[in-house]
């Protein structure tokens, strides 16, 4: 996951809103978002490589999302997946996953982790080793730190509060137009994270358009103040194609079901 967006208590109807880009390499084999056998409790995308995941929400109403940290002279081969971690924070309590993250970050490569339930959530910088709530307003989380100001960060922000504010529906399709935005940064304001500067251009657009590596989907959890959720996820292929989209809609609580609306995969 490259890129999320929050908007916190800022909505009328969905206090909840969460937009976000999962970016990855394109052979890396995915499975599209679904909830989990053997209790279909927690619904998330799955990485069949290591078998964890990006994003994913839980019947509870409490949800994880992950991003990697640019840092590459903090990176490591053989650590643990860190899909891992949404796993864990979806199946334990919210005071055992920041008790369990401190004590065990440093065997992942650097990260950050939104974590939490219905819309008391929190942000862990693997780096420094600190939680910090999320207030209510607008937040991004990429691959610094929470709220940094990259210029990706910035226009995304401030896209999704133009769009939002201005009615007490909320439209899909915008939100979506947002996370597909590819236009880049110019070099004056690229951040400096270590990596080549044809990288930081081609990772400076919200939407990442490359044949080996780019954004592989986009999720939008729309949570409304009865604790009814929606997720959408479409998926794309290294030519930015759509290749399908699904639409889940569900209530939080122990006892609740879901429905399902998908659409037919496309290759064009």
């Amino acid at each position: 996951m490259c890129i999320l967006f929050v908007a916190l208590e800022v909505h009328p109807k969905y206090p909840l809103i969460l937009c976000a880009n999962r970016d990855e390499f394109h052979h890396r084999p995915t499975e599209p978002a679904h909830f989990w056998p053997p209790d279909n409790r927690l619904l998330a995308g799955k990485d069949l490589e290591a078998g964890g995941s990006w994003l994913g929400v839980n019947r509870q109403g409490e949800i994880a999302a992950l991003t990697n940290i640019r840092a590459p002279e903090l990176h490591e081969a053989n650590r643990h997946s860190r899909g891992d971690l949404v796993i864990k924070a979806l199946t334990q309590s919210q005071t055992m996953t920041t008790g369990w993250l401190r004590e065990h970050s440093q065997h992942y490569n650097p990260f950050n982790l939104l974590f939490g339930k219905d819309l008391e959530l929190y942000c862990y910088h693997s780096v420094s080793k600190t939680v910090k709530p999320l207030s209510p307003g607008f937040h991004a989380i990429s691959n610094g730190a929470l709220d940094d100001i990259w210029p990706k960060m910035a226009k995304g922000t401030q896209a999704l509060e133009r769009e939002i504010t201005q009615s007490d529906e909320i439209d899909i399709q915008a939100l979506l137009t947002i996370m597909t935005d590819e236009r880049q940064a110019p070099d004056a304001d690229l951040p400096q994270t270590g990596v080549a500067l044809e990288w930081e251009r081609l990772l400076s657009s919200i939407y990442i358009k490359h044949p080996e590596y780019g954004t592989r989907s986009t999720s939008i959890l729309l949570r409304d103040r009865q604790g009814r959720c929606e997720f959408v996820e479409v998926r794309y292929d290294g030519k930015g194609r759509n290749l399908g989209r699904q639409v889940f809609k569900f209530e939080t609580g122990p006892e609740q079901g879901a429905e399902m609306d998908g659409e037919s995969p496309k290759t064009a």
